[in-house]
């Protein structure tokens, strides 16, 4: 029973982002989470099928930058926020990588773009959590969904 929950979970193609608000940096933290057997597959069909995103550099900074590219968020006109990806490593099982921007003074709310891997397979399920201004608001892009939007309340 244990294998067959183990196989049918390692199945699932999903990845997990945090886009934290930092009250001491005053920045906007995004936390990309992706399984590391989903980033090895994913660099062998992107890029070579000799890619190595465990050992190779070039890898793990080619695969940032393909995630950096499917990403966005946008502010209430849909001007993109400029991200800067600030670091990527590969811990555990997993490949993580690292964004960030300056929070906007008046920033009512976001629509985020999350498209990684979903270019590759369309069951690719990514689960972004919003944390920092207020309740944890939870985004789920699956299916068609490209954009997807988030409401902050002022708090005075």
């Amino acid at each position: 029973m244990m294998a067959a929950q183990a196989a049918f979970a390692h199945q699932i193609k999903a990845a997990i982002t945090t886009v934290l608000f930092n009250p001491h940096t005053q920045n906007i933290e995004v936390m990309h989470r992706f399984n590391l057997h989903d980033a090895e597959h994913a660099v062998k069909a992107l890029f070579d099928k000799h890619a190595d995103i465990l050992d190779d550099k070039t890898t793990q900074k080619a695969f940032a930058d393909y995630v950096a590219a499917r990403f966005a968020l946008l502010n209430a006109d849909a001007e993109s926020l400029a991200l800067k990806t600030v670091g990527y490593e590969v811990e555990g099982k997993f490949f993580w990588v690292y964004q960030e921007t300056a929070e906007p003074p008046k920033l009512e709310g976001l629509t985020i773009r999350h498209d990684a891997l979903r270019d590759l397979w369309p069951a690719q399920i990514n689960t972004l959590n919003v944390e920092g201004k207020g309740d944890i608001k939870t985004l789920t892009f699956r299916d068609n969904v490209e954009l997807l939007s988030v409401e902050f309340k002022h708090h005075h």
